[in-house]
């Protein structure tokens, strides 16, 4: 018998035998003897559980199951027993309820309405794929005409990934930044689309999945894979440990993927069978259990998939968050991440036979007239979507992306090429005097000390203005509220600040892609940088191998 289980049936014999004595003694009557002996074998049983609940969080924490989140207890936890109920239609499984985090309530979402807009030129730039070379191999030169699915260039460092032209025309003008790095290729677009036309394969009819990652890098579609750590293009000669989609966005005025991929239920089945083909593990789902109504039928009866549901407020869509509480990254480790529309583009090819790369975008912001949706190709010209919608009273800013993590491009630029979002903000950079002592300013903020702080259903007009400059980087805590992992962002800042590569990896870096900590960011009363600091965190453990 385990010594930890000897002393509690020794104990429990000690009390018999002094409560047998004591009846023999005539010291007590047949109930009292009774009571007492239920006594001691209710507190035994009990002992026996508690030490039984400490072997589980033992054995767990041995084998490294607790970090998934589960719950290795005989006794259920306080949040379990208080959690709100899931909502229906998730059938009774299981959700990740998420505390930490923050919504930020904006003004100018995109109405369920699909707009027309006429794109006369796309654009393709080596510079939206970490770790590309400046000066990738190019393929095409000035005016020659190309077919959506025609290979423009592809990265010396891994010539195996080829990238395709999303649509078909003629090639305007090969942009080159400093040092002649490519900027960027526009391509003015035909007003009938031509594609390269490529046989329909059966996605069982792959000789070995090597055929398949083949056929994939060769049509242009590999692009869309991307692999954690680091966010960069998926390395083909690797075999992810799993693969993981989100279905719903959580950023501010992101796009609906249930009205997105509303009539792609096809095309994203199709693509989900082809990520299963690539991995020896598994291809995991993530659905909102935080919807007022069930998600689309695409997510919910979805095959050849494990679905997880997640409630909970912003970041709680982001693939990140996801990974960190259905199977954390360690070290060593590679998972790939695909975004849900690309799923979708991915598994038109197999229906298809055509490199058919359009995205239904949100054109969002209280500066715009009428927010609404848009289907375009990848790049499109950010002019010909805005053209007459944007409201002239005020300076306005236009983002590719949410306002978290997005990126400021001119009126007539391009948007990237993982992009599926348009914001057009106020550009506020007036001077505000005592700014943060104006009692009566209403602003989004985590800070309960602002007016409105208590009413969670306002939705504020964004700006531009930080109203603070950048200070003195302090531990504060604020990260960790709004990031809802078992990490210390704010260590791991620090850690990068001071270039201590045993830090980055013990406090956990390989879990965080710069989207994760964009929330941090918006905390920040030290106004950093910290979603820029933790890309160069990341690029220089990737240069370090």
């Amino acid at each position: 018998m385990n010594i930890r289980f000897k002393r509690p049936v020794l104990l429990f014999a000690l009390m018999t035998l002094a409560v047998t004595a004591q009846a023999q003694a005539g010291g007590l009557s047949s109930a009292m003897l009774t009571a007492l002996f239920a006594v001691a074998l209710l507190i035994l049983l009990v002992v026996i559980l508690l030490v039984s609940d400490i072997f589980m969080g033992e054995e767990a924490r041995r084998t490294g199951a607790d970090k998934t989140g589960e719950n290795y207890s005989l006794f259920p936890r306080l949040s379990e027993i208080t959690r709100p109920r899931a909502a229906g239609y998730t059938n009774g499984a299981s959700v990740t309820h998420l505390k930490r985090g923050h919504d930020i309530l904006l003004e100018g979402e995109a109405k369920k309405v699909l707009g027309e807009a006429r794109v006369n030129t796309v654009a393709v730039s080596p510079r939206d794929f970490v770790g590309m070379s400046p000066i990738p191999k190019v393929l095409v030169a000035k005016d020659d005409e190309v077919k959506a699915g025609d290979i423009l260039f592809f990265d010396k460092k891994r010539p195996e990934i080829k990238y395709a032209s999303p649509v078909s025309g003629q090639v305007v003008d090969i942009v080159r930044g400093e040092k002649r790095a490519i900027d960027k290729i526009v391509i003015l677009v035909d007003k009938e689309q031509k594609y390269t036309e490529r046989e329909i394969p059966n996605v069982n009819g792959f000789a070995s999945r090597e055929d398949l990652v083949n056929y994939l890098t060769e049509s242009g579609v590999w692009a869309f894979i991307r692999q954690r750590p680091y966010e960069l293009v998926a390395d083909p000669a690797d075999v992810p440990r799993d693969i993981f989609v989100s279905t719903f966005d959580s950023a501010p005025l992101a796009p609906d993927l249930n009205f997105v991929l509303g009539k792609n239920a096809t095309a994203f089945q199709r693509g989900l069978n082809v990520l299963a083909k690539l991995t020896d593990g598994k291809v995991h789902l993530g659905l909102n259990a935080g919807a007022e109504g069930a998600p689309n039928l695409a997510f919910t009866r979805a095959e050849n998939v494990e679905k997880h549901w997640f409630k909970g407020p912003h970041p709680a869509g982001n693939v990140g968050i996801q990974i960190h509480h259905t199977a954390p990254i360690n070290k060593g480790e590679v998972v790939w991440t695909v975004n849900a529309q690309d799923v979708a583009i991915i598994g038109n090819l197999f229906v298809t036979g055509q490199y058919k790369a359009e995205r239904t975008i949100a054109v969002t912001g209280a500066e715009v007239r009428d927010p609404k949706y848009y289907r375009v190709p990848l790049g499109a010209n950010v002019e010909d979507i805005l053209k007459n919608n944007i409201l002239t009273e005020r300076k306005t800013r236009t983002v590719a992306g949410d306002v978290l993590t997005g990126t400021q491009i001119e009126n007539d630029g391009y948007l990237g090429f993982f992009d599926d979002q348009i914001t057009v903000l106020h550009e506020n950079d007036e001077y505000e005097l005592f700014g943060w002592l104006n009692p009566v300013a209403v602003r989004p903020s985590v800070s309960s000390t602002f007016p409105g702080s208590a009413f969670t259903d306002i939705k504020y007009r964004a700006e531009t203005n930080t109203h603070g400059e950048p200070r003195a980087l302090v531990v504060t805590g604020q990260y960790e509220k709004v990031l809802p992992m078992d990490v210390y962002p704010q260590h791991i800042v620090k850690a990068i600040l001071a270039n201590d590569f045993d830090r980055m990896e013990g406090l956990g870096i390989y879990e965080l892609a710069p989207e994760d900590v964009a929330l941090c960011e918006f905390a920040c009363t030290s106004k950093t940088n910290v979603q820029e600091i933790l890309r160069k965190g990341l690029e220089t453990l990737r240069e370090q191998g």
